[in-house]
């Protein structure tokens, strides 16, 4: 990671379309939804989200412990957030093979090997590779996440599953920091590695007993699979070291921003990926990954600007800094299952301009806080981008799920979660270098969600052209 402040797709084929198709493997949808396995999958998405804040607040200590600078800390990071990212299409397109059970149950016991791992690590080095381990399992319940919602909900109950999932997702992500640093406190860093394994221990339990198989078992990954992973993993990788290098150290920047080009247009040419592409490519799918990425850039003015506006402007303290995010947090728990109900029984797409629309306004009203404002005045509009943003969320997963054909749900799912883990790194970025060629300051913050405002409004209209907004079910 650079040690400076700022931080700054494939050939087109002539195929058909595909038509959607929501279930699992052989395309049979489920005769009942079974809230069972979406509670296990939700507790199951909460340790592998919770996991970076949790993780987060051990880092001066494990910098202190293990002899290391805090910028190298930071790698314990990225060590876990970079895998996920990596694999997220190669392992996706695995999951649809594999039985959603069998690769749960591998995901969580992964997850849980590693944490030990890093708990017991005697080197920063052994560490770091335990946090890689721990980041590749993770992406191995990314994978299963929309096969299992196939195998589980009803289509007509798809919206109300997801927004469940994203409301517990986002309660654990709330209690994860602070969680983390009594127990950091109490018993050292080591120890936050290992406070999951109960809740760990629970989704094992639940997902061997309420979670369908489907699939083959595990399948073994075969040399296509694994060439992809290889090809496309570097390409994500290289892309988001690209950007947080691009600010401090251009040329750096350049080069592994070419790197990833290069590699992700190799993997494009693949015989083995023509149904990836073919399925980006699709009008309704491919339209939503291009609001998702336009939309997730948003992170920019949560992850950066809005710290620096506290810091720099409103001369307020990490704490103050902490109370405004966590108003955006607490909109987005209530909002996501509302947001489900909504897109089940009027469609997704109205939903999704509504969220799109409100998070366009709310960045916009940002550009209204004064020198002179306090917290306040910043908390309700973090408020009000979370109600846009758990509007948002729930029916775009929705639809991604409901535009992916028959066999195709963990692809779809890898595709999102890398447009997504994409547009953040790359919006933190962009708000960086805007701040920065602003001069820092209010100025730079108000450049900074100019940018980011004009990016989510010019992903609602290339929405609206390419999908519209006809009730989707």
């Amino acid at each position: 990671m650079s040690d400076h402040a700022p931080k700054c797709p494939a050939r087109p084929l002539s195929v058909p379309e595909p038509e959607p198709a929501p279930a699992h493997g052989s395309g049979d949808e489920p005769t009942r939804t079974r809230w069972a396995p979406v509670v296990a999958l939700g507790l199951a998405m909460l340790v592998v989200t919770a996991e970076l804040t949790m993780s987060a607040v051990t880092l001066p200590s494990i910098a202190a412990d293990l002899g290391v600078s805090p910028a190298a800390a930071a790698w314990v990071l990225l060590a876990y957030s970079l895998p996920m990212a990596a694999i997220a299409i190669p392992a996706g397109r695995w999951a649809d093979r594999a039985s959603v059970r069998a690769a749960l149950l591998l995901s969580m016991i992964g997850v849980g090997a590693a944490s030990v791992l890093s708990a017991i690590a005697p080197t920063f080095w052994l560490l770091l590779a335990a946090r890689v381990v721990q980041g590749v399992a993770g992406g191995l319940v990314v994978a299963v996440y929309m096969p299992l919602i196939t195998s589980a909900v009803r289509p007509e109950r798809r919206g109300s599953a997801i927004g469940a999932i994203i409301t517990i997702m986002t309660l654990g992500g709330v209690a994860g920091a602070p969680l983390g640093g009594v127990v950091a406190d109490a018993f050292g860093w080591r120890a936050v590695f290992l406070i999951k394994l109960p809740l760990l221990a629970a989704v094992v339990w639940m997902g061997v007993r309420t979670v369908s198989g489907g699939g083959t078992g595990l399948p073994a990954p075969d040399r296509s699979l694994l060439g992809e992973a290889l090809l496309l993993g570097g390409a994500v990788t290289g892309v988001l070291l690209a950007f947080d290098n691009l600010a401090g150290r251009p040329a750096i920047g350049g080069a592994l921003m070419v790197a990833a080009l290069v590699l992700a247009a190799w993997w494009g040419r693949l015989d083995s990926a023509r149904p990836m592409v073919t399925l980006i490519r699709a009008r309704a799918f491919g339209g939503n990954l291009v609001a998702l990425f336009a939309m997730s850039m948003s992170a920019g003015l949560i992850f950066f600007l809005v710290p620096y506006l506290v810091a720099d402007v409103l001369r307020g303290g990490p704490q103050a800094t902490g109370v405004a995010l966590l108003f955006y947090i607490g909109a987005i728990a209530p909002v996501s299952p509302l947001a489900g109900l909504l897109a089940d029984r009027r469609g997704t797409r109205p939903v999704i301009v509504a969220g799109s629309v409100l998070i366009v306004v709310a960045m916009l009203t940002m550009l209204t806080v004064g020198a002179g404002d306090g917290l306040v005045d910043v908390a309700w509009r973090m408020a009000l981008l979370g109600v846009g943003a758990g509007l948002f969320n729930t029916p775009i997963n929705t639809a991604t799920l409901a535009a992916a054909p028959a066999g195709m749900a963990g692809s779809a799912g890898g595709a999102s979660m890398t447009s997504r883990s994409v547009a953040m790194t790359m919006g933190s970025s962009v708000a960086a270098l805007c701040w920065t060629l602003a001069g820092g300051g209010l100025a730079g913050f108000r450049a900074g969600v100019v940018t980011l405002a004009a990016v989510a409004l010019a992903g609602l209209v290339a929405f609206l052209a390419i999908v519209g907004v006809r009730r989707a079910g």
